[in-house]
């Protein structure tokens, strides 16, 4: 008897290489199979005689081929199965690419069922590339199909048949994670009857019915979670920081914070006078100064006795913090230090004695602040920038250095509320709604490719002024989609070199160079060795750059809203006027508004709302590396209503139940899910 934990390999017909491709996708287990979810359905519930098509219309049409198949080899890599199939009423000319496997499978004389896209004219009917299947099978027609994201190696058919064995095999023994008050009080459908209309639907309203209890399971799982997680936080019990007079580091700074500044370092000190662990996350737009609140955070716990470490995402951001930061602390009596995969093994050996003998009051780093070697005498200050970037299990291992030290956790990209509610939901948020005064706004065109020339002679005027730019990329090479029309950093860093500014210095940058090649690029950037540099995104979080003066984004309809204000964010930093130019050729009327509301507003929280409500979370920071678990059915941007029902219901089972002993199947689920993002309730 299999049980949700039973290897696939216990389906027929998954051998240990389809096995191997599965796991590719994390699908190893009955229950990984049965919760793989579609991305997406069709309805192929639409069928038509051939008379009736409508070119441009997706519709089945069950016809007989007339003529056996032909083959045609047009180039390498490239085959055409042609069949003509007939029904009492017409002609249908069918088009198949790249499975020449078709002609032994389809026979002269036999119905098959065809559906996909209509094409042609009254005369002459066509369909390219349509799902076929016997007349007799309904397996991939006939019915609302499942989309399933697929990896090499597995097929959509292979997939949903796996679904079928699996969901029966263990579709007497699934566990309703939900109290029984709770499905009752929110209308929702028992567990088998979602799983089964999740994958095979029956019609279009047991498909909502089926995601809506699957979705409102999620949220309330994933809140079940966090609240946890916050309860663990809030009852453990820290030795109050004492007060402190922060006028001495006030009076060090070279600017005033603005009162959004003051505002979060006064919330978060605060709380690491509370008697509890700070567990705060300091949200603000790029440029609106939340190092400066992680300063003033980590002077106050040097002047309580503890120690304070900052971990960036790459070696020349915490290179960038120590430099801006040393100079302001260590007049200050903080001593600090930089850790990064630099240096020398007699180098690092020096610092770590010096971290362990309390020798070191702030350290700057990578990831190397968690190794395993590493000891502080009295860590009571984390700080990760960029929280994005780390998972919760590298936030947890840094925690994990010290004693429940405070925990500031900064992020410049922008979220929206509902959002920030599931990814953030076991912290509390302040956010800095402020730029520092001075800061010139950015000024946006919106232009299609036809405008290089004229962008070229304007980078050139603005770099014969000293200045410097940025063109960003969607692609690393043209290796990839053949014609797809993206540009590509390296072939274009090249033609820029070669053709357009043969007398300037162009460089380029992308996420699969080695780590000290970028760093390495990005820092002969910083230093104004390079007047031009062509990049991918990686550059989205990456060195402060104030001569800077201007952003191009080619292919600008590629990236989120989120993400080229993020990019929008490398320029404007210094005391020159700076521009970004948004490049796209999409005549989408949809595209170009969505495009248009970055030429319209600076604000990133105004533009990340505008995101999410255009394009739904999705993977909203491009990869998922908060280290929280995954939604898989849920989508925050429709389900907002269902968040709050789920969010109520699991508030008042925790205020009746808080260890969860009346529903060991919930328990054991949020372990499960959050276990495997690196957290856990012990």
């Amino acid at each position: 008897m299999a049980d949700l934990k039973t290897d696939v390999r216990y389906i027929k017909g998954v051998g240990e290489q389809r096995a191997k491709a599965l796991a590719k996708l994390n699908i190893r287990t009955l229950r990984d199979l049965i919760s793989w979810f579609p991305r997406r359905y069709e309805d192929r519930t639409a069928f038509r005689r051939i008379s009736d098509l409508v070119p441009g219309e997706t519709v089945c049409v069950a016809a007989m081929v007339a003529s056996p198949p032909a083959v045609s080899h047009i180039r390498r890599g490239l085959d055409l199965v042609k069949v003509r199939a007939v029904d009492d009423t017409g002609v249908l000319d069918v088009t198949f690419f790249n499975q020449s496997w078709l002609k032994s499978s389809l026979r002269t004389g036999e119905t098959y069922v065809f559906c996909g896209r209509a094409e042609g004219n009254l005369l002459r009917r066509r369909m390219a590339n349509p799902v076929v299947e016997p007349e007799g099978r309904r397996e991939a027609t006939g019915r609302i199909v499942p989309v399933y994201p697929l990896t090499a190696g597995v097929s959509q058919l292979v997939l949903s048949r796996s679904v079928r064995q699996g969901l029966d095999a263990c579709a007497d023994i699934l566990p309703d994670v939900l109290p029984d008050e709770v499905r009752r009080e929110h209308q929702l459908c028992r567990i088998g009857f979602a799983y089964e209309n999740i994958h095979f639907p029956s019609g279009g309203e047991a498909l909502d019915l089926a995601r809506r209890r699957l979705a409102f399971e999620e949220l309330f799982l994933f809140t079940l979670g966090l609240r946890r997680l916050r309860r663990r936080r809030e009852t453990a019990a820290v030795e109050p920081f004492r007060p402190v007079d922060m006028g001495e580091f006030y009076s060090a700074l070279p600017f005033t914070l603005t009162e959004a500044q003051r505002r979060c370092v006064e919330e978060a000190l605060a709380d690491m006078a509370s008697g509890r662990p700070m567990n705060r996350l300091c949200q603000g737009d790029v440029g609106s100064g939340k190092t400066m609140v992680a300063a003033a955070c980590a002077y106050f716990a040097v002047k309580n006795g503890r120690q304070a470490a900052l971990m960036a995402p790459t070696e020349i951001l915490a290179r960038q913090h120590y430099e801006g930061l040393a100079p302001l602390l260590e007049p200050l009596g903080v001593r600090c230090a930089l850790l990064t995969g630099a240096g020398t093994a007699k180098e690092k050996k020096a610092l770590a004695a010096a971290l362990a003998a309390g020798e070191i009051d702030f350290i700057m780093g990578t990831h190397a602040l968690i190794t395993g070697g590493l000891e502080y005498r009295r860590l009571g200050l984390v700080v990760t920038d960029e929280q994005h970037r780390f998972g919760v299990g590298q936030r947890a291992a840094l925690a994990g250095k010290g004693d429940h030290p405070h925990t500031l956790v900064m992020s410049a990209t922008p979220i929206p509320r509902t959002l920030a509610l599931i990814l953030y939901g076991d912290l509390d948020v302040s956010v800095i709604d402020q730029l520092p005064p001075g800061r010139r706004p950015v000024q946006t065109s919106l232009v299609d490719s036809g405008y290089h020339p004229r962008i070229y002679k304007f980078l050139r005027r603005l770099i014969g002024e000293g200045r410097q730019a940025y063109i960003v990329c969607p692609a690393v090479s043209e290796s990839g989609e053949e014609g797809d029309g993206r540009k590509a950093v390296t072939e274009y860093a090249a033609q820029l070199q070669q053709e357009v500014f043969p007398d300037l210095r162009v460089a380029y940058v992308h996420g699969k160079m080695k780590p000290r090649e970028k760093d390495a690029v990005m820092a002969a950037f910083a230093a104004r060795e390079t007047d031009i540099l062509v990049s991918t995104t990686v550059i989205e979080v990456g060195v402060d750059v104030p001569n800077a003066a201007v952003m191009v984004v080619e292919n600008a309809e590629r990236f989120g809203l989120s993400q080229l204000h993020q990019l929008r964010g490398r320029v404007g930093r210094g005391p020159w006027q700076s521009y970004c130019v948004l490049v796209s050729d999409n005549r989408s009327e949809e595209t170009r508004q969505r495009l248009k509301v970055m030429v319209q507003t600076a604000d990133g929280f105004k533009i990340a709302e505008e995101d999410l409500r255009l394009r739904g979370p999705g993977d909203f920071f491009g990869q998922r590396q908060h280290g929280l678990p995954g939604l898989r059915v849920a989508d925050i941007g429709c389900d907002t209503q269902l968040l709050r029902e789920a969010q109520e219901a699991a508030d008042a089972l925790l205020a009746r139940d808080p260890e969860l002993k009346s529903c060991p199947a919930a328990a054991e689920r949020v372990e499960e899910l959050f276990t495997g993002a690196e957290v856990s309730f012990s």
